[in-house]
C-alpha cells in the first residue's frame, strides 16, 4: 500500500494534535503546591524574618531540637523565663502541602516534645517563629521523620 503525500501531512498533524492534548492533560493533573497562599505578604514580612535570624544565631544559648524515632524534642534557651516563651512551630513538607503542620510553643521546663505518632513520614522543613516578651526570634532546618527506620 502506498501512501501519497496528502496522507502523509494529515497523518503528522494528527499525531501532534494528539501529543499536544497528551501533554496539556498531563499538565492541567499536575499537583502544584505553593510555599504559602500568601506569598506576596510574606514577601514583605521577609526583612522581618531576616532580623529574627540573626536575632537568634547572637543568642549565647542557642535553641536546640533533637529528631529521632519517637518525636522531635525542642530545647528553648535556659537563660529566658519558660512563661515568657510563646510562638509557633512549623513543619512545612515541600512535597504535600496537606502534610503540613503547625504547634504552638508549650514549653514545659525549657523544652517541648512533639510526638512522632503526630506527624506523618516525610521531609519536613522545622521552622519555629518564636518569642521571648518582645523579642522574636526564627530558626529553621530540615529534617526527616520516619517511624520505621532502616537498621
Amino acid at each position: 500500500m502506498k501512501l501519497n503525500w496528502g496522507a502523509g501531512i494529515a497523518i503528522l498533524y494528527t499525531g501532534f494534535v494528539a501529543m499536544i492534548l497528551v501533554l496539556v492533560g498531563m499538565s492541567v493533573s499536575q499537583k502544584i503546591d505553593l510555599v504559602t497562599d500568601q506569598y506576596y505578604a510574606e514577601e514583605l514580612r521577609f526583612q522581618d524574618k531576616i532580623n529574627k535570624v540573626q536575632r537568634a544565631e547572637k543568642l549565647t544559648e542557642p535553641l536546640r531540637w533533637e529528631v529521632d524515632e519517637s518525636g522531635i524534642t525542642i530545647h528553648f534557651p535556659k537563660m529566658f523565663s519558660a512563661k515568657n516563651i510563646s510562638g509557633n512551630v512549623k513543619l512545612y513538607c515541600p512535597s504535600d502541602d496537606k502534610k503540613d503542620l503547625v504547634f504552638p510553643v508549650q514549653t514545659e521546663d525549657h523544652s517541648q516534645f512533639i510526638k512522632s505518632s503526630q506527624i506523618p513520614d516525610g521531609r519536613y522543613y522545622l521552622q519555629i517563629d518564636w518569642k521571648n516578651g518582645s523579642e522574636t526570634y526564627w530558626n529553621e532546618d530540615l529534617i526527616v521523620m520516619n517511624s520505621n527506620p532502616q537498621k
